[in-house]
């Protein structure tokens, strides 16, 4: 029987493997021209890791009014560079090209827009791919453990690099919709409004296991190599498997039954065991247009992030004595011995007991409301956001950030006493798109941010 995925599969390694002959095989990942910033001041990060100096690549729309107070700081989504939307330097088509310009979402007739690739990305910041300057070698899986913190506060190392004291809003969606939410969390002050849009304030079980899943498909990829595949083959076929279970979640069933419904490729050919039905050609072509497109390491880190964000007070309590505990590893004295931490420490240390169900009655009772609904530590950890303006905006479709938790995100903030909560929710009659809507809604999502900033 012929098996022609798995036949182009092995097209694609050789392939690899002969360019790298001249090139070498890793991908140079770009989006084009931008700017960048590099803080030659270290950085704690909140699990104890050190960058002794960190880069963070930048793009800017509109412009920067006399006293800086028109800054809108857009943040992307996982795998998203800078390049939001096109310019002079960089004409390629942006992720969120219609939503800025003159009288779009972001209107830069007034707003100074600035979008960063986060950090532990591989689009210009500073992340596993990167050189470590200790070395002259790549990170690789010697990069340290960050979380969405992590990458807001290097943002913030950005604005204090521009002289922006005070952001006019934050804004994101999925991640960045994360990320916008602990901007006004850790700097409420040096934020006027905040939009989050298809984002949650911790993540779930269910996102946190299709993420696991991807990373284990990825790391199962034996050209991954415990991540030192640099100057090798990368482990493509990891990356584009992952990518394609990430894509079952980016959209919605109702969606792909008008789409693709249940048609064939060709069926005037017996069915295979390769991509054969419609939808399954969509999946295999977007694992493979994204499969050298984006560093595996990058991924891996920057998804683990996502899981570990939690706004509730509970973590950001431990987050805040982590950090108390490391911060003598800011010290000079302790660049050398850091360093040889890094070759040889785990950052991954398995259950010692397998998993067994958890009875329901030993479930600590205080993370829920009397109704069952608010997690009352939820309502304290957003408490730094009760004068801040918010957009909360969700869609029923979206399976992997489930509206309900865009309802959690509004009703906790009105909870801790913010009086300025505006909640949105687009229905299946309004959008099919799911969790990719904020990508292609641009009335309703569009619309929405646009009245939000205006008013």
């Amino acid at each position: 029987m012929a098996f022609p995925c798995l036949d182009a599969i092995e097209m694609r390694t050789k392939e690899i493997e002969s360019r790298s002959m001249v090139n070498g095989p890793e991908p140079s990942y770009t989006t084009g021209a931008h700017k960048t910033f590099t803080s030659k001041t270290p950085m704690l990060l909140d699990y104890g890791g050190i960058l002794q100096e960190f880069t963070i690549a930048y793009e800017t729309w509109g412009e920067l009014n006399v006293d800086r107070s028109n800054v809108i700081l857009l943040h992307t989504g996982l795998s998203a560079s800078s390049h939001a939307k096109s310019n002079p330097d960089n004409p390629r088509f942006g992720w969120w090209e219609k939503f800025i310009g003159p009288g779009c979402a972001l209107d830069t007739d007034r707003f100074f827009v600035i979008c960063t690739n986060v950090l532990g990305g591989c689009y210009g910041s500073t992340g596993p791919s990167s050189i470590d300057p200790a070395d002259g070698e790549r990170y690789a899986t010697r990069f340290p453990i960050m979380t969405m913190g992590d990458m807001v506060s290097a943002q913030f190392r950005l604005l204090d690099h521009l002289g922006v004291e005070k952001l006019y809003a934050s804004v994101g969606a999925s991640m960045g919709g994360m990320q916008s939410l602990a901007a006004g969390v850790l700097f409420p002050e040096r934020v006027g409004k905040i939009a989050s849009i298809s984002g949650c304030a911790r993540s779930h079980p269910y996102s946190i296991a299709m993420r696991h899943a991807q990373r284990q498909v990825l790391m199962a990829d034996p050209n991954w190599n415990r991540g030192f595949y640099y100057g090798k083959v990368p482990p493509h076929l990891g990356l584009k498997l992952a990518r394609q279970i990430a894509t079952v979640t980016y959209r919605s069933g109702p969606e792909w039954e008008q789409r693709f419904g249940r048609q064939r490729a060709d069926p005037s050919r017996p069915p295979a065991l390769c991509p054969d039905f419609l939808i399954e050609t969509y999946l295999d072509h977007a694992g493979e247009k994204f499969c050298l497109e984006y560093d595996a390491n990058s991924l891996l880190y920057v998804s683990k992030a996502m899981d570990l964000f939690d706004l509730g007070a509970e973590y950001q309590e431990v987050i805040r004595k982590q950090r108390e505990r490391n911060k003598h590893k800011l010290s000079p004295n302790h660049v050398e011995e850091l360093s040889e931490q890094s070759a040889s420490q785990c950052s991954l240390i398995l259950p010692s007991q397998p998993y067994t169900e958890q009875p329901r009655e030993d479930i600590d009772a205080s993370t829920t409301t009397d109704d069952g609904s608010i997690p009352p530590d939820l309502v304290a950890g957003l408490a730094p956001m009760r004068n801040i303006p918010t957009l909360v905006l969700g869609v029923t479709s979206d399976i992997l950030f489930p509206a309900w938790q865009q309802r959690e995100v509004a009703e906790a903030l009105k909870k801790a006493g913010n009086r300025r909560v505006t909640h949105v929710e687009l229905g299946e009659d309004v959008s099919l798109f799911g969790h990719d809507s904020f990508l292609l809604d641009i009335k309703n999502i569009g619309g929405s941010v646009r009245r939000f900033l205006e008013g």
